[in-house]
C-alpha cells in the first residue's frame, strides 16, 4: 500500500509540473512585451529625449557649442562652424484670398517635426517666424501661409524673421550671431507686374528693414542669404542720429533721429559682410553673399 501511495504522489507532481509550463511561458511573453513597449517609449525616440529634470537646453547631444547668450526671446544660442552650418533664405508672397504665403529655402538643413524635443542634431530642426522681433508662429516645413489676422493679433509690424531651431529649441548660431533670414511683408502688400513695383523701379532681391531703439536691433542681428549680383535695399530708421555702414562695400548713409533711411546696392562681391552702426557700433545683420 505505501508503494502504491507513492506512485500516485509521483503521478500528482508530473501533472502539476505540466500545468505550470504554459504559465510560465506567457509571464515570460509578457515581461519581453513590456520591455520591447519600454524600449520603445516616446514614439521610439527616449535615446534622444532630454534628461528628467534637466530643460531642453540641457538635452543629450554635444553638437555645437551652447552659449550663455540667447536669441533675444529667451532660447540660448547653439554655435557651431560656419562650414556646414544650416541656413535658411525667406520670401513672401501677397496670398489672394488672405495674409501672406511664406517660403523657407533651407540649406544643409531639414525639418525634423517628429523630433522636437529631442537632442540637438546638426542640420536638423524646426524654423520660428518673428514679426518686428515679436514670436509669431513656428514652422515644420518649406511653406507656411500666415493669417492676416495672425499679423494683427501679434500687434502689427512689416519685418517677418525666420530663425532656425535645433530640436531642443536652443537656436543655431554662427559667430554669436542666429541663423536667420528676414523679408518684409510691406514690400510684398502690392501686387504689381512681375521684377516691378507700380513706381515701375526694379524690385529689390532683398528687402530688409531694421529698428534701432534704446540701443535694441529689431529683428535681432542674424545672417542672410544674397545671391551675388542681387540687389539689396537696406530700410534703417534710429531713435537717435547714427550712420549706418556696410562693410566691404563702403556704402554709408546718415541716419537723423526718428526718420527711415534706405541704403540701395548691388551684391557684386562674395563673402560675409557686416552692417552696423558707427556712433553706436551696433551690429544689424550679416550679409552672406554667394
Amino acid at each position: 500500500m505505501r508503494s502504491f501511495g507513492k506512485g500516485r504522489n509521483t503521478e500528482r507532481s508530473r501533472r502539476r509540473q505540466r500545468a505550470a509550463r504554459p504559465v510560465a511561458t506567457a509571464a515570460a511573453v509578457l515581461t519581453a512585451g513590456a520591455l520591447v513597449l519600454g524600449a520603445s517609449a516616446c514614439g521610439g525616440r527616449a535615446t534622444t529625449h532630454h534628461k528628467p529634470g534637466t530643460s531642453h537646453e540641457q538635452a543629450d547631444g554635444d553638437t555645437g557649442r551652447l552659449l550663455t547668450a540667447d536669441d533675444g526671446s529667451g532660447n540660448r544660442l547653439r554655435e557651431v562652424d560656419a562650414e556646414g552650418a544650416p541656413a535658411v533664405a525667406v520670401a513672401v508672397r501677397r496670398d489672394s484670398e488672405d495674409g501672406w504665403n511664406v517660403r523657407l529655402t533651407v540649406r544643409d538643413f531639414r525639418f525634423t517635426p517628429d523630433s522636437v524635443g529631442g537632442a540637438a542634431l546638426l542640420g536638423r530642426g524646426h524654423a520660428r517666424l518673428f514679426l518686428d522681433g515679436r514670436p509669431l508662429a513656428r514652422v515644420y516645413g518649406s511653406w507656411y501661409h500666415l493669417p492676416a489676422s495672425l499679423v494683427r493679433g501679434a500687434g502689427g509690424g512689416t519685418g517677418l524673421t525666420a530663425r532656425l531651431y535645433a530640436d531642443d529649441h536652443t537656436a543655431w548660431a554662427v559667430n554669436g550671431a542666429p541663423v536667420q533670414a528676414t523679408a518684409s511683408l510691406a514690400a510684398s502688400s502690392a501686387k504689381p507686374a512681375p521684377g516691378a513695383t507700380r513706381s515701375g523701379e526694379t524690385r529689390p532681391d532683398t528687402d530688409l528693414e531694421i529698428v534701432v531703439s534704446r540701443g535694441r536691433v529689431s529683428p535681432a542681428p542674424g545672417r542672410t542669404e544674397v545671391e551675388k549680383g542681387g540687389t539689396v535695399r537696406l530700410r534703417v530708421r534710429s531713435d537717435r542720429a547714427d550712420s549706418l555702414h556696410v562693410h566691404g562695400y563702403d556704402k554709408e548713409a546718415r541716419l537723423p533721429a526718428g526718420r527711415t533711411v534706405t541704403l540701395t546696392f548691388t551684391a557684386d562681391r562674395s563673402g560675409l559682410f557686416e552692417v552696423e552702426t558707427h556712433e553706436s557700433d551696433l551690429l544689424l545683420t550679416q550679409l552672406v553673399v554667394r
